[in-house]
C-alpha cells in the first residue's frame, strides 16, 4: 500500500518539538488508494497538526472493517519511493511484494516487510490468488539526511522478538521496547510494536522517555493513561513518559509507534519524502521519464505497467506546520 491519491496534498514537515506528556486524539479519515480503483484506507498520519511521530510520517490501516467504500481490487501496480522506509504488517491474508532490487516474496501475518528506498526504488503489491487480500498496517519511516542516499534494499523478517509480561505481549517490529530489539534495520532512534492485551489486563509498559509516542487501536478497547481508546483515531502521547499505564476489561490489540522527535524538515508529496520542492520535482521527472538509473524496473512487470505520477500543484510546495500549544482534544 502507498499514497496513491490522484491529487496528493503537499506538506513541509517541520522539526518536531518536545511537547512533554500530552494527550491528543486525531481522527482517522478515509482516503482513496489508487483513486480510480475505488479502494479506500483509514489514514491517521500525517495530520494537519501532526505530520510526524518520531520518524514515522505515514500510517494507513488497510482492509479495516469500518471502511465504508470498498469492493475493488487492492492490487497496486509499480510506483516509486524516495527518502523513506515502508513497513508492511498484515493482520491476515497474503500479499505479494515485488520491487526494483529483485525481490519477489509473499508476506503473511506475523511477518514484516521493510523496504528502504534511499534515493529511489519502485515496487508493486498484489493479492495472492486464492488467498484473502487481508487487512493490516502500512507505515512509512522518514530517512534522516545521512541515509537518504543509501542503496535501496529490502528485508523480510519472519521471526520477530517479543516483549512479554503478565497480561501483555508486544511484538517488536522495529527499534527497541523494554530491552527487546528488532533485527529490522533502523536509521533513527525509533520503536514500532504490535501489542495484545489479555482480558482484564492492567499493566505498565516501559517507554523511552526521550521519545514521542502514539497508539492506534486495531481491535477492542484499551484505557491508555486514563484515556479510553477504541479502534479508529490515533492517540498522540507526546514525550517525557517513562511508562504507559494500560488496562482492558475485554482485551485489546493495538499498535505503538514512537521515536526521537525528528529534527529535520521534510517535504512530503505523493510517494516521495524529500527536503525541498526541487528534490520532489527531480524524483517525479525521473519516474515519468523512465529513468532506470534512479528507478529500475520491477521484477515481473513490463515497463509500461506502472502508475503515473499525478500532476504537481501549480505553486511551490507549502509548509504544513506542526501545531504548538495544542489543547487536550
Amino acid at each position: 500500500m502507498s499514497d496513491m491519491e490522484l491529487d496528493p496534498a503537499e506538506a513541509l514537515c517541520e522539526p518536531s518539538p518536545s511537547p512533554g506528556p500530552i494527550t491528543e486524539l486525531y481522527p482517522a479519515r478515509e482516503v482513496p488508494l489508487g483513486g480510480v480503483r475505488g479502494v479506500y484506507v483509514e489514514r491517521t498520519l500525517p495530520q494537519r497538526d501532526l505530520p510526524t511521530v518520531g520518524a514515522w510520517c505515514f500510517l494507513d490501516r488497510f482492509g479495516s472493517p469500518t471502511v465504508t467504500r470498498t469492493g475493488a481490487s487492492p492490487d497496486i501496480l509499480p510506483h516509486p519511493h524516495i527518502g523513506l522506509q515502508t513497513v508492511t504488517w498484515p493482520f491476515d491474508g497474503r500479499i505479494r511484494h515485488r520491487d526494483s532490487v529483485g525481490s519477489d516474496v509473499e508476506i503473511e501475518p506475523g511477518q514484516l516487510n521493510l523496504m528502504t528506498s534511499g534515493r529511489g526504488i519502485a515496487h508493486s503489491e498484489f493479492g495472492v490468488p486464492g488467498a484473502h487480500a487481508g487487512n493490516g498496517l502500512q507505515l512509512w519511516i522518514a530517512l534522516p539526511g545521512t541515509a537518504t542516499g543509501v542503496e535501496p534494499h529490502f528485508e523480510q523478517h519472519r521471526e520477530l522478538p517479543v516483549y512479554e509480561e503478565p497480561g501483555l505481549r508486544a511484538t517488536v517490529l522495529i527499534g527497541s521496547l523494554g530491552g527487546v530489539t528488532s533485527p529490522a534495520r533502523a536509521y533513527t532512534p525509533i520503536v514500532g510494536a504490535d501489542v495484545v492485551l489479555d482480558p482484564g489486563a492492567e499493566v505498565r509498559l516501559p517507554l523511552e522517555r526521550a521519545f514521542e509516542h502514539a497508539v492506534l487501536v486495531v481491535e477492542g478497547t484499551v484505557v491508555v493513561d486514563g484515556t479510553e481508546l477504541t479502534a479508529g483515531p490515533l492517540l498522540y502521547l507526546g514525550t517525557d513518559r517513562a511508562e504507559l499505564r494500560l488496562a482492558s476489561s475485554e482485551g485489546a490489540h493495538f499498535a505503538l509507534i514512537g521515536g526521537e522527535p525528528f529534527a529535520e524538515e521534510l517535504v512530503m508529496w505523493w510517494n516521495f519524502v524529500g527536503r525541498s520542492h526541487d528534490e520532489i520535482i527531480a524524483a517525479r521527472d525521473a519516474w515519468e521519464t523512465h529513468d532506470t538509473s534512479r528507478f529500475a524496473g520491477v521484477v515481473g512487470h513490463p515497463p509500461e505497467e506502472r502508475i503515473p505520477a499525478p500532476p504537481l500543484p501549480p505553486l511551490r510546495l507549502k509548509p504544513r506546520k506542526r501545531a504548538t500549544g495544542c489543547a487536550h482534544r
